[in-house]
């Protein structure tokens, strides 16, 4: 029934419950082009937001990290306090650290960029606050330490991510 009144009338809801039935039965490539098709026609902000953090964890789910941060990005777009976004990324990133750099110091490094990710959900989203300041201490602890930034000579280096990531962390001065 809803599949003909999308045909007579669509609308961002129609295709959110279109969304809906092909995620159930288990076609998530589906279910993703029904989410951007309702995120296009909604006009309400928070819940445009909320329909690309949708997009965002099923395309995390499936380790399409890159696609998923910029559904993220576009959550974010719509409302700049959806904290959950950043923390999201940040675990991506964590979760990549083995997947880049060249070295272990580099890969561990890539903690640095999840425990800033954390930090900004921290500041814009009080509701997760404590979780991502957790979240960024945890990162801080799995990123090199003093002795290995001091042992391998890079502070204050610039280290570079050709992974997915991309973008760039600045090894702290000693």
């Amino acid at each position: 029934m809803v599949e003909q009144l999308d045909r007579l009338e669509p609308s961002a809801e129609t295709k959110l419950y279109l969304s809906q039935l092909e995620r159930n039965k288990g076609n998530i490539s589906k279910s993703i082009v029904y989410l951007e098709e309702s995120a296009e026609m909604q006009e309400n902000s928070l819940k445009k937001s909320r329909i690309y953090f949708r997009i965002a964890e099923l395309k995390r789910n499936q380790g399409s990290y890159g696609v998923a941060r910029s559904n993220y990005q576009k959550a974010l777009k719509y409302n700049p306090s959806y904290g959950r976004c950043y923390l999201r990324i940040a675990q991506m990133y964590s979760k990549s650290s083995s997947n880049c750099g060249s070295t272990v110091f580099e890969k561990r490094a890539v903690n640095w960029l999840a425990a800033n990710m954390a930090d900004k959900a921290a500041r814009v989203d009080a509701s997760i606050a404590s979780e991502a300041r957790n979240a960024a201490s945890s990162y801080r602890q799995r990123a090199p330490s003093k002795s290995d930034i001091f042992s391998d000579s890079m502070a204050g280096k610039t280290i570079s991510f050709n992974c997915w990531i991309g973008g760039s962390v600045r090894v702290p001065n000693l």
